[in-house]
């Protein structure tokens, strides 16, 4: 468990339609013009209920978040074949990550943009904790003997962060210029070959 995992005892049911209603909130209106009586009213819950579960808005930001980009993190995982060719390989694990942001692009691009702007401790450790786990995902892919046999070396961390950043903002990017993601697969796929194939 995570430090951003629901604290011990915490009430699911509540805590789900309250995570459910902040989403429904963001994808209406955004992040920043949604109020915590918005996310209780769509929740069909009390602003009770809302702070007995999350000390603000923020906090239930992270939260919703740091589950969005786990379920983003398996899915590309779960689109890799680690025996395909590392060229089917990229492809796989791009259309992966395309495929999440096109289950809901606001909330990918809330993750992308309205976190650095909050700049608090919260949101901070999200930042961290999901780029790590982005990185880790990479490592991993890169790291198999398929790949070492095709002469791909695993990504270091630098170049993992490298990767990650041009692909977030691409599909920021993408996403606020009322664009299908689907576009952006061509490039992400060649750009992410280049930088991590063979040398």
């Amino acid at each position: 468990m995570t430090t951003l995992d629901a604290p011990a005892g915490a009430d699911t049911g509540h805590r789900r339609r309250l995570l459910d209603g902040l989403a429904a909130g963001i994808r209406e209106r955004g992040y920043r013009d949604t109020t915590v009586a918005d996310i209780v009213r769509a929740a069909r819950t009390s602003r009770r209920t809302f702070y007995a579960q999350f000390a603000d808005r923020q906090e239930c930001l992270v939260a919703l978040l740091h589950e969005s980009n786990q379920r983003t993190i398996a899915r590309i995982t779960s689109a890799v074949d680690p025996a395909a060719p590392w060229e089917a390989q990229v492809r796989q694990a791009i259309e992966g990550w395309i495929a999440a942001v096109q289950a809901d692009p606001p909330i990918t691009l809330s993750w992308i943009r309205d976190v650095p702007a909050l700049g608090e401790d919260r949101a901070r450790q999200l930042q961290r904790e999901t780029m790590s786990n982005f990185v880790a995902l990479i490592r991993r892919l890169t790291d198999t003997p398929q790949l070492a046999a095709a002469g791909v070396r695993p990504a270091s961390d630098q170049t993992a962060t490298i990767l990650l950043g041009g692909l977030r903002e691409l599909i920021a990017v993408t996403v606020e210029e009322g664009r299908d993601v689907a576009t952006i697969t061509g490039v992400a796929v060649d750009a992410t070959a280049r930088l991590l194939g063979p040398r």
